[in-house]
């Protein structure tokens, strides 16, 4: 947590987006730009959970209300339960960045092991396991016990750092990167991943106007990007995880003791509680980054990891937060789904999703990062590439290929974003 006045002493510091390179780069201007190096004080080069270089003292004031509540415990008076997996969003996105906290999910998959079985009725209460009691529950949601059929895999929570670009990124952007991958002979073929808005309509329509039921949405959020928007990943997480109700989300998610509601009658947060985070959300900068060489910048390419952590992407020119629209914002994901084969599988299935398809991890202050991968399998980020598998084999062929120096400056480069 950041109180006020560390926020505003740190307003410019920030980066916006591609700009200028800066003196301690070691790169030229316009490569480093790609790379998305900000001109900014190496001071403070570890700010981070902070808000987007230029706005005003009005924003930033707004700004730390959104990120007090999303660091807010949320109790039983509040409408807690009747089952839930955390209390806070802070929680899992401690600082903005990346867990401790963690959410476990399940899926009845066939003899593999891995790929999703049709028939999931034998998860009556869904695929997440709330083992948290609030209001009167008695009774967990948890995997059903010794049956082999039913894998459980762990999804860490991931960094919300930079989210508002990624939604801010052009829909034609997205789908000019898809055109092209289908495109490439090389088996690098990521796909849109089309969903369905679950969440009521928000009466704030200045980003959105979606309603529930609006389909062939660009799914960019989560790790199989199945939502569309930051103010329904708002909205959805509280109903899921801490089994709070909103205007978006008014209903209480099935449990096994069949309780409708909670110690909180009725809708438990005003629509004001969802879109002041989401005001939050969306203003949180990309951290800026240093260490990022010429060099760095080629052997990503050469290793074809840009194909999918694309270094930069076009905004919307109408997208409501001027200093984010029409620029080329350095957020390294490309947004679509790519088979990561059988080793990642999870047996979960989301809209066009299957069991191996992940989205591309935006590769936004992974400096920060003290454990890799959806579930945080591994802690070493060498260990992290050689677990990439599937789709991104020929990048990983290509890694393994490089000499010591260049697999040296390679890493040193990933590290520094």
């Amino acid at each position: 947590m950041r109180d006020i006045i560390t926020s505003a002493a740190i307003l410019g510091s920030v980066l916006l987006g591609a700009t200028a390179c800066s003196s301690t780069s070691g790169g030229s201007a316009s490569t480093m730009e790609e790379a998305g190096v900000g001109d900014v004080p190496g001071s403070l080069v570890n700010a981070a959970d902070v808000p987007i270089d230029g706005v005003d003292k009005d924003t930033v004031h707004l700004f730390d209300d959104g990120d007090l509540l999303f660091n807010l415990q949320l109790r039983e008076p509040d409408g807690l339960g009747p089952l839930f997996v955390r209390t806070a969003c802070g929680a899992c996105h401690k600082e903005g960045s990346r867990g401790p906290g963690l959410v476990q999910k399940m899926s009845v998959v066939g003899s593999d092991g891995f790929t999703a079985a049709a028939d999931q009725s034998k998860l009556a209460f869904g695929h997440t396991i709330r083992l948290g009691l609030a209001a009167g529950a008695k009774t967990p949601i948890s995997a059903p016990s010794g049956d082999a059929t039913v894998k459980i895999s762990t999804r860490l929570g991931p960094p919300v750092l930079g989210r508002g670009f990624m939604e801010a990124v052009a829909d034609s952007e997205i789908l000019r990167v898809e055109a092209e991958q289908k495109a490439r002979t090389d088996g690098i073929h990521g796909h849109v991943n089309r969903v369905v808005y679950g969440s009521e309509a928000n009466v704030d329509t200045s980003f959105f106007a979606y309603k529930k039921g609006d389909a062939n949405l660009i799914g960019r959020f989560g790790v199989k990007a199945r939502v569309a928007t930051l103010d329904d990943f708002v909205a959805d997480a509280y109903q899921g995880d801490m089994g709070i109700t909103t205007p978006m989300r008014p209903v209480e998610l099935p449990n096994p003791d069949g309780l409708t509601d909670d110690k909180k009658p009725g809708i438990d947060l005003e629509i004001d509680h969802v879109n002041r985070i989401a005001f939050y959300l969306r203003r949180i900068a990309i951290p800026r980054r240093v260490g990022l060489t010429d060099r760095g910048v080629a052997l990503f390419a050469a290793a074809k990891c840009s194909a999918c952590h694309v270094p930069t992407m076009k905004t919307r020119a109408d997208y409501p937060i001027g200093l984010m629209a029409n620029i080329d914002a350095p957020i390294y994901t490309d947004m679509l789904l790519h088979d990561m084969g059988p080793e990642l599988a999870d047996g979960m299935t989301d809209g066009a999703a299957g069991s191996s398809d992940f989205r591309t991890a935006p590769l936004i202050g992974l400096r920060f990062a003290k454990t890799y991968m959806h579930d945080g399998r591994v802690t070493d980020l060498v260990e992290a590439i050689l677990a990439h598998g599937g789709e991104a084999k020929v990048s990983l062929d290509a890694f393994r290929a490089l000499s010591s120096a260049d697999h040296d400056a390679l890493v040193a480069f990933v590290q520094a974003l």
